[in-house]
């Protein structure tokens, strides 16, 4: 049976069919003024002093570690349970991931153990505030400062998301998101760098355009990681709508919060003092459920209902990791328990009871 109830879907409508049409009638397609005004709009929903666009969340990360100074010689630690290029940024500037295991109840970092991996040459920790919802930013604030770390926030499941009512974005020395199309908010592909420090931000402008300093005076080795004009016409357009689309989101979170309760699935842990903002919403499927857990997933699909797993294999079990040794058991259960369920703004509060009528059939067959 065909998925009737997708996972994820973009959501975009007429207002940004015109904002582009606007861009492309102006005849000023690449990095402008509409860049511009997208980035100090996005800066101030943060509550930072900068924020910078860029063409995807890895250039986000890319840019961000190397204006930091990583570089070959230098270990970066993230977490084992996140998306790939939450590491692979860290190789792109020659350094080297140290591979944390995560929380067994907010899936995100483990301070004790980010703190064990810290060696003479760990230059910074990223923290990943993983599906929505914020890290332990104070424990990796105060690891960052007791060993002289640069703070690095990987945003790109959290816009608005908030951690003792400040915004992600602005919780440590750097931030970095993505727009990509499933993301709370989308430019169709890009992202964005966000910080408080004068010297990053700049540092930040000038990798990113080819390391000029002015038109053609290329004072470092750069790339070309701008964002269009036609991207960020349709980012001003979401951020106007993400907060709207940010509490449908959490609203359905809470719908099937309280639909799923007493069945054999383990819904969401929020940490006191956090707005989660469900970029997806994560189940855990316990090993003594009735179905495993690609079973329940196929029965799923079998009644129209999309998963997904986020994610299967862990960072430090990937083939470009093998030669790094990292023993990571929570994050191996996770990822061989996890499911995503569909929590997009496009999700009706019936289709959820659909949804959940149909995990405690499965669970009572």
């Amino acid at each position: 049976m065909r998925q009737e109830i997708p996972v994820a879907r973009p959501l975009v409508g007429e207002e940004e069919v015109e904002a582009v049409a606007h861009v492309m009638r102006s005849g000023m397609l690449a990095q402008g003024s509409v860049v511009t005004e997208f980035e100090a709009q996005f800066a101030d929903y943060c509550g930072t002093t900068h924020a910078i666009a860029v063409n995807s969340g890895t250039a986000s990360l890319h840019a961000a570690l190397l204006a930091a100074g990583i570089g070959p010689g230098d270990s970066v630690i993230v977490p084992a349970f996140t998306f790939f290029a939450t590491a692979s940024a860290v190789s792109m500037c020659g350094a080297t991931p140290l591979f944390a295991d995560v929380d067994p109840a907010t899936f995100n970092i483990d301070p004790e153990s980010a703190a064990a991996l810290v060696r003479p040459d760990t230059r910074a920790v990223i923290g990943v505030h993983l599906f929505g919802q914020p890290f332990d930013v104070t424990a990796l604030r105060d690891l960052s400062d007791d060993h002289n770390l640069i703070l690095i926030e990987d945003a790109a499941q959290a816009h608005g998301a908030e951690y003792h009512g400040v915004r992600a974005g602005s919780l440590a020395d750097i931030g970095c998101f993505s727009f990509y199309p499933t993301k709370n908010m989308t430019t169709g592909e890009g992202g964005m760098v966000t910080t408080g420090d004068d010297r990053l931000a700049e540092r930040v402008r000038l990798l990113i355009n080819h390391g000029q300093s002015r038109k053609y005076l290329h004072t470092a080795i750069g790339y070309n990681y701008r964002m269009t004009n036609i991207a960020a016409a349709i980012g001003l357009v979401q951020l106007d709508h993400v907060e709207g689309f940010n509490e449908r989101r959490i609203e359905n979170a809470r719908c099937f919060d309280h639909h799923l309760a007493g069945t054999g699935l383990v819904t969401p842990y929020v940490a006191p003092g956090i707005r989660h903002v469900y970029h997806q919403y994560v189940v855990k499927v316990p090993w003594d459920h009735p179905l495993t857990r690609d079973a329940f997933m196929s029965a799923l699909g079998e009644r129209g209902i999309g998963t997904a797993v986020h994610y299967p294999i862990p960072v430090n079990r990937q083939p470009a990791y093998e030669n790094i040794d990292a023993s990571c058991p929570i994050s191996d259960d996770l990822a061989a328990s996890v499911v995503s369920l569909p929590v997009h703004p496009s999700v009706t509060e019936e289709e959820i009871q659909y949804i959940c009528d149909v995990v405690r059939d499965l669970e009572e067959a």
